[in-house]
């Protein structure tokens, strides 16, 4: 593998990712989902190409003329853009008709296995972001309460299940009673909304699927997500080790503690 491409939505991401790719001796090619992914990340790669939501058949030709046929896909592209603001080309159009639903890991199984049979390999991120990953134990300065640790345990049941049905990853509690369950909006609103309910003093779980495709679609949280349970007042947070992307690590943590909130991962 000489060239690697990166299929990139909003985001650090993909940056992270092409520094990492290029660390390693790649050429990397970006194809770029406009009015999702950064300007910013021309500056970081070797080549872009801009395509809209939906040009699966312009992102093939992109990598096709950049010698890319190894590709990784990361970043976000919110989901409501296919149901208003796509502009799908053939392939996309196909891709669409043959996903099992709209729901983003139905798509992005899709896209994947379109690009394959296109020539593409898509491969698993760990290996171009492997030191974000989050490892087994206690984050923070503080663990978790016997009161937050109750809330953890049944979290940790209810998300698995919610994610194994695939609708969303986190789940917000407190005292033994569901707030809020996240589904299209994503995870930081599903924080703030299961925060504004609970009123404060809620415990957040964040999980994978057990079956989780690590080509794509891994669980993060960065700052965005600190901000979230900042406004969610919330006191603890639950993650999978191993499963779980931290950007800024350092970061997070100071300002997790300076929240007094409990962050674990298992």
């Amino acid at each position: 593998m000489e060239a690697l491409g990166i299929l990139a939505g909003s985001g650090r991401l993909p940056f992270i990712a092409a520094a990492e790719a290029q660390r390693q001796g790649l050429r990397v090619v970006a194809v770029a989902i406009k009015d999702e992914a950064d300007p910013g990340l021309a500056a970081q790669v070797d080549a872009i190409h801009w395509v809209h939501v939906g040009q699966l058949g312009a992102v093939v030709r992109a990598f096709r003329q950049e010698g890319a046929t190894d590709a990784i896909m990361l970043g976000k592209v919110e989901i409501t853009r296919l149901f208003s603001r796509a502009r799908p080309d053939l392939l996309g159009a196909k891709v669409l008709l043959k996903a099992r639903d709209l729901r983003g890991d139905s798509i992005l199984e899709a896209i994947v296995d379109a690009l394959t049979a296109e020539g593409i390999r898509v491969l698993e991120t760990p290996r171009f972001l492997g030191p974000l990953l989050i490892r087994p134990g206690q984050l923070t300065r503080r663990g978790p309460t016997a009161r937050e640790q109750r809330d953890i345990v049944l979290g940790r049941d209810i998300a698995r299940q919610i994610a194994g049905l695939r609708i969303g990853q986190t789940v917000v509690l407190k005292q033994g009673t569901v707030l809020a369950v996240e589904s299209v909006e994503g995870t930081d609103a599903a924080i703030r909304r299961g925060g504004e309910l609970g009123r404060g003093g809620v415990v957040v779980v964040k999980l994978s699927r057990s079956d989780q495709d690590l080509r794509f679609d891994l669980p993060t949280i960065g700052a965005e997500t600190l901000a979230a349970l900042r406004d969610a007042s919330a006191t603890a947070l639950a993650l999978d080790a191993g499963r779980t992307l931290l950007l800024d690590r350092e970061q997070f943590v100071a300002g997790a503690d300076e929240l007094d909130l409990a962050v674990v991962a298992d």
